[in-house]
């Protein structure tokens, strides 16, 4: 099994593309998550990264493999 290295940039590209697919704006996913809109604008512009329990709710809600968005699926 091949071990991928996690890249940021992969991350921040595939987190905008989801959510903008998922039709939901930054204000919605910021209720639906419990954080705050910058929060998810911070996500989106790769500034931070959301922990793994906001990662995996975040997925969920947007309905998007954590997998791909990691870079670790094409």
């Amino acid at each position: 099994m091949e071990i991928k290295a996690i890249n940021r940039k992969v991350i921040k590209k595939r987190l905008k593309e989801e959510i903008k697919f998922s039709g939901l704006t930054q204000k919605q996913l910021s209720e639906k998550l419990f954080v705050s809109q910058s929060c998810i604008a911070q996500y989106i512009k790769g500034d931070t990264m959301p922990s793994l329990d906001t990662f995996a709710n975040l997925c969920r809600i947007i309905e998007a493999d954590p997998a791909y968005i990691l870079g670790l699926d094409n």
